[in-house]
């Protein structure tokens, strides 16, 4: 999981450092672009349910199309949603270093860290109550001891 973590940080500010190289700006600048409020962060929640719900689906039933699932409600999360669909909090920490319109004031994204871990949460319960079959359970059984029956007194 740690690798996992830092891979997905890694990414995200190299994408923010590689567009801004492309356009010859700064590579990293911090955001002064607000998004607070309610509104921002039901959206974020919202947009980090729908990614998870759509994540869980497929895993179950149609990995193969789950790199098109993603990209497509990602495009449409920028568009339905108020907060334009960050999601990820690797995403949220690397657009916290672009002034840019797709940047966030590094004290909001704390909070939007916080609805997406929730709307992650709450997405993961939603798989498990839709297909509680695919839980796997684990069965404790007792240790197996042999032992050694000695027919001599």
């Amino acid at each position: 999981m740690p690798a996992y973590v830092g891979a997905q940080i890694f990414g995200a500010f190299a994408g923010v450092g590689l567009a801004h190289s492309m356009f010859g700006q700064a590579a990293f600048s911090a955001s002064h672009h607000p998004r607070g409020g309610a509104g921002q962060l039901l959206s974020e929640f919202i947009a980090t349910f729908g990614l998870l719900t759509i994540i869980w689906g497929c895993s179950r039933s149609r990995r193969d199309a789950m790199p098109f699932a993603v990209g497509a409600y990602i495009t449409a999360a920028y568009w339905f949603t108020a907060s334009t669909s960050f999601a990820n909090p690797a995403v949220t920490l690397a657009r916290s270093a672009t002034d840019s319109f797709t940047g966030i004031q590094l004290a909001d994204g704390s909070l939007f860290v916080l609805v997406q871990v929730l709307g992650a949460v709450a997405a993961t319960a939603f798989a498990r109550w839709l297909s509680p079959e695919e839980r796997s359970v684990a069965v404790p059984t007792a240790p197996a001891h042999h032992y050694e029956r000695s027919t001599k007194r």
